[in-house]
């Protein structure tokens, strides 16, 4: 889920950049530190919309730079379980399909994507249903339920998302429309 957050923090402004405008300089430093950052209570932090306020400097004995107390907005995605979310197949392996949600990727394990039992052809990257012969292959859409998610924070993107498809409703989005003709 995406979401707009106000967060608050100390600006250090060294002294090289004291001749430029305080406010672009403050969202300038906050963008090299917090974009791209995968923080476990907001996930990720996919860019500094905009900085709301910006403090007097405060100068620290022994630097010489200015310390402003800042308060700015972050657009942030942060997976929810049992979330059900679109995304497309971006790669295929013998053990599932990774599915891009948007800045972050999901796993959709061979056990996940369909009740039926699922042929992995590895020479065109695609698995195939025994019975049904649906195939679902890398550039597909499709509907999943996040199941489990494991996300530690820091300053590189390092987190695991389980997806189901097993569900009424989710699956390739071809198949959901096939299952609602058929129910109908």
């Amino acid at each position: 889920m995406y979401k707009l957050v106000t967060l608050r923090d100390t600006v250090r402004i060294p002294p090289n950049l004291f001749g430029e405008e305080k406010t672009s300089v403050v969202e300038k430093l906050l963008r090299e530190d917090y974009e791209g950052v995968l923080d476990k209570d907001l996930g990720l932090i996919i860019c500094v919309t905009g900085v709301l306020r910006v403090g007097r400097g405060l100068i620290t004995p022994g630097d010489g730079a200015t310390y402003h107390d800042t308060e700015f907005e972050v657009l942030t995605y942060k997976p929810e379980m049992q979330e059900i979310t679109m995304g497309q197949v971006v790669e295929i392996v013998d053990f599932g399909a990774f599915v891009r949600l948007g800045p972050l990727d999901g796993l959709v394990h061979v056990s996940q994507i369909t009740d039926d039992f699922i042929i992995h052809d590895k020479k065109n990257a695609r698995f195939i249903g025994k019975e049904s012969n649906r195939v679902l292959r890398e550039g597909d859409q499709v509907r999943a339920r996040i199941v489990a998610i494991s996300i530690k924070g820091g300053p590189t993107i390092s987190g695991k998302i389980a997806l189901t498809m097993r569900q009424p409703g989710l699956g390739k989005l071809e198949w959901v429309e096939e299952d609602k003709k058929e129910a109908a």
